[in-house]
């Protein structure tokens, strides 16, 4: 049966996860209820033990006892006994009266029925605002209502049968899907038998002809539901177990023996002892031998379902009998003063136990089975309670029994008092979650694409501060936006799904299962920046691998995944060779490591053959509980949510293949060190305030678009994505063509020097010699290698601070240790860092010039020759400005061709942010003959060019085609802050630092003609 696990191919099978099955949902014992005769009625003590004997299989069942695993087949149990208790009844009133009083009977099932099922339902409702968390609670409130509303099983397939919806806890009210199944057949079947009874009501031997209109009826619906059911348990097994047309022909077996005339047989016969114990060993068999692995109901349901019907038929009176039931008949058994007194109760006892089994769950976790033992028979006191003083009063009452109104007045009473009540915790709980609306993702803060942080940090308040985004009501609805592109278990061919630029030759392709579709929205944003297409081809929980595995929703082997990856591979055959491959997929089909590289080997295969680079994106790790549920519950404290790195991040064999290199062609890339930064035993669930589950394995979509710059850079930097001007915060990573040949992460602990391979300081006041005193520019600090000004911050950036002492101000100043940096002949040399400007602004950032800015390498052999030797200035900044500069210096020192000393220059460009996070600053040489120019670069758009056409050839190689050292520095005073109308005085406030996240410098040979 494979129905009752969870939702989500990865979810362990185990049974307690089963949706409880059906109550008892009729009275315990009526004379009028019980014969199937039209002619006498006499009481069954027999079936009173024998819903004991189901109710018992069920709790048996959740409580976990070991041997126990077909104890949902209780379910059956109810079905067939209600409809044999329930048919004879209406049969009896219809032969004896010549009519069905529907209103007589829909009053005496509500005043039986609904009045203990409120209090269950009120009690959850209340209890649940003590024991579960937030959001949790509000799914348990609409829980509430569906139930009361006798549409809960209707819900519940809704939710399961939605992949997207994997990953939340049991609902403490799934057991009312049973309940409302009844409710409804009942709501078909009474009146039914109603209009029956008024076209035999004529006939001349009524009792004959309304037993065959009604079987008439039945037989129909009996085959026709068990077909459906056959149909639905191989395609959708929520469907199949849980909906009211696949479940009908159970109480149709069970009507059909109230109405077949089993009481003209004569005696009791060794055949009917016979027909008895081997129906009740059948039940005992099923609850033995099934398990959570039987395809269910389907074929399996039919032992239980006639196994019942035997032990029904076996202990009906013949003609001339009292009883059937003998000294030695299973009847004898089950009619015991025991079992009759566990029947009686057995309604109450099926009300509350699984939501105490639930609730105790949601508040001290999961238990062992003797415990759930311990809880199930501690439900037993509630359920007497509610029986004694709530069941049997309104039942017997002969004030509300005396007019059919007063008992659909006590049901309407029992449905809208545990309704009002979930609107109103529901509301309270809402109000308490915040917006469910989605989120808006232009406001989002810019991810960063390198570094331990996942969000480009903002200097001063932690970003810890305020609230999660997006909030836990957020979460659960935040999925990639490709519509019905990530394709459903049932469906079997994915539709075309291009995105982006739709009519490009070029195109990513999106392959895997849905833990590669929560990349669609960072793959999207990077073809769409290149001008191309992406084609989303992803399945839900189909493995890529080729495994055989079964799909929860489908609740049988998943024969649609397997037809859905042939399929889709062979598309990719047939279509022209795409860009660029990125494959996904969750890594845990399977524990065992060899199946699992097999798999991959089957499939990597055809996707090698077609040529186009393939990039796997290693699976990111598996909380394994309802994270936005925690957080909800944590709001203050989200690392209280954080989660086993063990059991979330397991070993990855195709990432390990492809770092040995058995697999040319394929690259890996992760953003795991990220997820779960450092080494510690957690990962966190939230961080830098993005809530990073949507549910217990993947990310939200926010996740996924913060993470965008990283994926970036290392999809450029892996050579199988091209830099283009938009894709600045992500770095001048490597592609095709590129050659990197310098990065520097700033890797290293807090307080340490920089790098003595890449970088040197420049200290005192002026280069060796001072040819140019204040650095030429009239500056008034004094540059040192000291830790105070120049140093490592621990989390991946380079500081460079401006301090005071004594009223004398230091900073820092390093250069690359290497000055050959120069573009290839006809090349293009890029040089690139992410930095953050100091955090200050106003008379406290008078006389602050922080830069980034290279010089010819000529420039060190004597420190002469400024400016013909070269200056590009990638980026200035001053006085605390929300502005930038990039500047170009060259020629002769007054005049000539870049108007010096100003320089060709920018003038300043806008820049919000600039000050509070990191950004993208890059300038570009390219000397390809014809298009020779400088470009510079803002978070990877242009903003400013000069070509070499603005000057002679001499002045422009002299300038530029040669070796740059880089340099990083923050100045204090000067001639730029001066000219912004600002110098230094005492307002100025020391300590703010310059952070570099990295540097990177590259270069291109020209494309081959």
């Amino acid at each position: 049966m494979q129905f009752p696990v969870a939702p989500g191919a990865h979810r362990d099978r185990r049974p307690a996860s089963t949706p409880p099955p059906g109550p008892p949902a009729v009275p315990s014992h009526s004379g009028g209820e019980s014969g199937p005769s039209p002619h006498r009625s006499a009481f069954r003590p027999d079936i009173e033990g024998l819903r004991a004997v189901a109710v018992l299989a069920v709790l048996a069942f959740h409580a976990g006892v070991p041997g126990l695993a077909g104890g949902f087949v209780g379910v059956d149990v109810f079905f067939v006994v209600s409809g044999y208790l329930i048919t004879g009844l209406l049969v009896r009133e219809a032969v004896t009266t010549g009519r069905i009083r529907l209103l007589d009977f829909f009053s005496r099932r509500a005043r039986r029925l609904l009045p203990s099922a409120a209090v269950v339902l009120g009690t959850v409702a209340l209890a649940g605002a003590w024991l579960t968390v937030p959001l949790r609670r509000a799914d348990l409130e609409h829980d509430v209502v569906a139930a009361a509303l006798s549409a809960a099983n209707w819900r519940f397939v809704a939710q399961r049968t939605d992949y997207l919806a994997a990953g939340h806890d049991q609902s403490p009210l799934l057991h009312f899907w049973s309940l409302a199944v009844e409710e409804q057949f009942y709501l078909l079947w009474a009146p039914l038998l109603a209009l029956t009874v008024l076209g035999a009501a004529r006939a001349v031997r009524r009792g004959r002809a309304v037993r065959t209109l009604v079987a008439l009826a039945a037989v129909p619906l009996v085959l026709a539901s068990f077909a459906l059911s056959l149909y639905w348990t191989e395609r959708s097994a929520s469907l199949a177990y849980l909906a009211t047309p696949s479940r009908v022909w159970q109480f149709g077996v069970g009507a059909l023996l109230a109405l077949l005339p089993w009481h003209l047989m004569r005696g009791p016969r060794p055949l009917r002892l016979l027909c008895g114990w081997a129906g009740g060993a059948a039940i005992v068999w099923c609850v033995v031998s099934y398990d959570t692995a039987t395809p269910y109901p389907g074929r399996a349901a039919l032992v239980p379902t006639l196994a019942t019907a035997a032990v029904i038929l076996a202990a009906i009176p013949g003609r001339g009998e009292r009883t059937a039931m003998g000294s030695y008949g299973v009847g004898r058994l089950l009619a015991g003063r025991a079992p009759r007194a566990v029947g009686r109760l057995s309604y109450n006892l099926y009300l509350w136990h699984w939501p105490v089994l639930v609730l105790a769950e949601a508040r001290f976790g999961g238990q062992s089975w003797p415990v759930k033992c311990a809880l199930t028979l501690a439900a037993a006191l509630p359920a007497y309670a509610t029986m004694r003083w709530v069941e049997r009063p309104l039942r017997r009452s002969r004030t509300v029994s005396e007019y059919p109104r007063r008992g659909l007045s006590v049901g309407v009473t029992a449905v809208v008092l545990p309704v009002v009540l979930a609107l109103v915790v529901g509301t309270t709980t809402l109000n308490l979650l915040g917006p469910a609306a989605p989120v808006e993702l232009s406001g989002l803060p810019p991810g960063a694409a390198s570094g331990p942080h996942l969000l480009a940090r903002t200097a001063g308040a932690p970003l810890t501060d305020g609230p999660v985004v997006p909030g836990p009501a957020q979460a659960r609805k935040d999925f990639p936006p490709d519509g019905a592109c990530e394709v459903a278990p049932a469906v079997t061919r994915s539709p075309d799904c291009l995105f982006g630029a739709v009519d490009s030759p070029d195109r990513i392709v999106l392959l895997g299962d849905s833990h590669a579709g929560q990349w669609f929205s960072s793959m999207l944003a990077m073809a769409s920046q290149r001008g191309w297409a992406l084609q989303e081809l992803v399945k839900q929980g189909c493995p890529l691998p080729q495994l055989a595995v079964d799909s929860p929703q489908l609740g049988r082997a998943y024969r649609e995944c397997d037809t859905w990856r042939a399929d889709t591979l062979d598309r990719l055959r047939q279509q022209p060779k795409p860009r660029l491959i990125v494959i996904a997929s969750l890594n845990r089909y399977t524990a065992d490591p060899q199946l699992l590289a097999e798999g991959w080997e089957k499939t990597l295969e055809p996707l090698r053959a077609i040529g186009a680079p393939i990039v796997y994106v290693e699976d990111t790790p598996v909380p394994g509980t309802d994270v936005p549920a925690c957080v909800s519950g944590s709001p203050g404290t989200p690392a209280a949510c954080a989660f086993g790195r063990t059991g979330a991040q397991q070993p990855d064999p195709l990432a390990r293949r492809i770092a040995s290199g058995a697999l040319p062609g394929v690259l890996a890339v992760s953003v795991n060190p990220v997820l779960c930064p450092g080494d510690g035993p957690t990962c966190p669930a939230v961080l830098d305030r993005i809530l990073l589950y949507r549910d217990d394995s993947h990310l939200t979509n926010v996740a996924a678009v913060v993470l965008t710059p990283r994926l970036e850079r290392l999809l450029m930097e892996a050579g199988v994505l091209p830099v283009t001007a938009a894709s600045g915060t992500a770095g001048a990573a490597e592609s095709a063509g590129w050659t990197r040949l310098l990065r520097d992460d700033f890797d290293g602990p807090a307080g340490a020097r920089p790098s003595d391979i890449n970088w040197i300081h420049d200290t005192g006041t002026c280069y060796p010699g001072c040819p140019a005193p204040q650095w030429g520019t009239g500056e008034v600090e004094t540059m040192t290698d000291s830790t105070d000004n120049v140093r490592l911050d621990g989390k991946g950036a380079l500081e460079i601070v401006p301090t005071r002492t004594d009223g004398r101000w230091s900073s820092g100043r390093v250069e690359t240790r290497r000055s050959d940096f120069a573009p290839p002949p006809g090349g293009t040399l890029r040089i690139e860092a992410s930095i953050a400007l100091p955090d200050v602004t106003g008379p406290k950032a008078a006389g602050y010039w922080p830069a980034f800015w290279t010089l010819g390498a000529p420039l060190r052999d004597g420190y002469t020759g400024w400016p013909g030797i070269g200056e590009l200035d990638v980026m200035e900044s001053v006085n605390g400005r929300d502005s930038v500069f990039a500047t170009m210096h060259c020629g002769i020192l007054e005049g000539g061709p870049c108007q010096e000393p100003a320089g060709l220059s920018s003038g300043p460009r806008p820049c919000d942010g600039c000050r509070s996070g990191f950004h993208s600053y890059a300038v570009e040489v390219d000397l390809a003959p014809g298009a020779e120019e400088v470009r510079w670069y803002l978070d990877g758009r242009v903003h400013h060019r000069v070509a070499a056409s603005r000057m002679d050839p001499e002045t422009w190689r002299r300038a530029v085609d040669h070796g740059l050292f880089l340099i990083l520095n923050v100045a204090v005073g000067g001639n730029l802050p001066l000219a912004d109308g600002a110098r230094p005085g005492p307002d100025t406030e020391p300590g703010h630092p310059m952070r570099v996240d990295h540097v990177t410098v590259s270069s291109r040979a020209p494309a081959p003609r």
